[in-house]
């Protein structure tokens, strides 16, 4: 298949209210075949629902609950098996329209969560979301910052073995745990200005990789909004790194982003 897929994207974020249709027609001209959809909570799940209507065959919804919540974003919370109350049956209403279950995972950033209660609300929404995605036979589409080794041990302790980490903001070394347990990476934008993201790269192999933006945040420029059509930037930053084509990177984090999502195929040529 011919052209990028975004892994990872908040298209429904009110940042693309205003230009949504300009922003995915940007998308496409950029060479983007797909975008995936995340969600955050049951709020947008419908939203999210709507646009992969509106731009059939190229918005592609993953449904889930974010681990960390709070309508305040100047005070977070962790998530709570409460959260997951709204979002379980609308899973299951639309589990035929979604590749992924995500946005999940594990947020243990001191402003989020400082507590152990804390931590282990968030690892049971995780456990939970992830006993719904073996039923569905679904991946599950991984946040995990602050929290890179805690999540990838949660997930093979799962038995999960379709993941992607999304931004991993963790070490090489326990990246490389992931990759033995079969999982993927995907690399946004804001490679170009984060040393970490560079040393990942170094080490994980490409054919762990694929591509997201998670726009509208993880730009090539902090505090900018990042858009969907910046998904070559990140390839091209990791051409360089890896001394390969850009063409290579395209190819081959398309192929994993197939391999890993399966359901993408069907959609994309819907």
């Amino acid at each position: 298949m011919q052209g990028y897929i975004d892994c990872h994207c908040h298209i429904s974020a009110a940042d693309f209210d205003s230009d949504i249709v300009e922003v995915i027609e940007e998308s496409k001209r950029a060479g983007l075949v797909a975008l995936l959809a995340v969600a955050e909570h049951a709020g947008e799940f419908e939203k999210i629902i709507q646009l992969s209507q509106r731009f059939h065959g190229f918005v592609i919804p993953c449904l889930g609950v974010h681990p960390v919540q709070g309508q305040d974003p100047a005070q977070p919370r962790g998530a709570v098996l409460q959260d997951l109350d709204a979002a379980l049956p609308l899973i299951d209403k639309y589990k035929e329209h979604i590749v992924a279950i995500g946005e999940v995972g594990l947020d243990f950033t001191p402003r989020v969560v400082s507590s152990d209660e804390g931590k282990d609300s968030q690892r049971q929404v995780l456990i939970q979301q992830a006993h719904v995605a073996k039923r569905l036979n679904l991946p599950l589409n991984v946040h995990s910052r602050s929290a890179g080794r805690p999540a990838i041990h949660l997930l093979k302790e799962l038995g999960v073995e379709n993941a992607l980490l999304h931004a991993f903001d963790g070490k090489p070394s326990v990246a490389m745990e992931g990759v033995k347990a079969g999982y993927y990476f995907s690399i946004p934008p804001s490679i170009v200005r984060s040393d970490q993201k560079q040393k990942l790269v170094k080490q994980i192999p490409l054919e762990s990789m694929c591509l997201e933006t998670d726009a509208p945040a993880l730009g090539p420029e902090k505090q900018v909004r990042n858009v969907p059509r910046n998904i070559s930037i990140g390839a091209e930053c990791i051409a360089k790194i890896k001394g390969v084509p850009l063409e290579r990177v395209r190819e081959v984090t398309t192929q994993n982003a197939l391999r890993l999502f399966p359901k993408l195929k069907t959609f994309i040529k819907a």
